[in-house]
């Protein structure tokens, strides 16, 4: 068997449909389109929006405005204050504050926010701080480390 001998399934290929090409193509009178209405006249034919007269879809939902960062990176965030259960100088990182219960999933970066006062030296190891946070830190003698 070679290349230039081999055919395609018998039925498997159709011949294309001409249309109007008179009555004896078997598509005459109206070229398969039916009588009358949209369908059936020349031209741009229905958008893919319209609806049949109804309220479209796009008019009958609230406005909505803005949009959503999909690239947004959402922090887990742990309040000054709650570094208290640490001893002093201890180094914390986001495991130790998984174990001590503080955060819950260690999935998302972590956030130290300034909320409350610290009163013993830490060494904070987090993803990011927010500047009273890292002024607080330091002011207790301690120091915030970005991971």
């Amino acid at each position: 068997m070679r290349q230039n001998e081999l055919s395609p399934v018998s039925g498997s290929k159709h011949s294309r449909k001409r249309v109007g090409r008179g009555d004896g193509s078997g598509h005459g009178t109206y070229s398969c389109r039916g009588l009358k209405g949209q369908k059936s006249r020349s031209g741009p034919g229905i958008a893919l929006r319209f609806e049949g007269g109804q309220t479209p879809l796009v008019k009958r939902l609230p406005h909505k405005r803005g949009f959503t960062n999909i690239f947004k990176t959402y922090y887990t965030l742990v309040k000054l204050q709650r570094l208290e259960v640490f001893d002093q100088d201890t180094e914390v990182t986001p495991q130790m504050l998984f174990d001590a219960g503080l955060i819950r999933s260690l999935k998302k970066p972590v956030k130290i926010l300034g909320e409350g006062e610290l009163q013993r030296p830490l060494v904070v190891k987090a993803n990011r701080f927010s500047e009273s946070a890292k002024r607080k830190i330091e002011a207790a003698g301690g120091r915030a480390e970005e991971i």
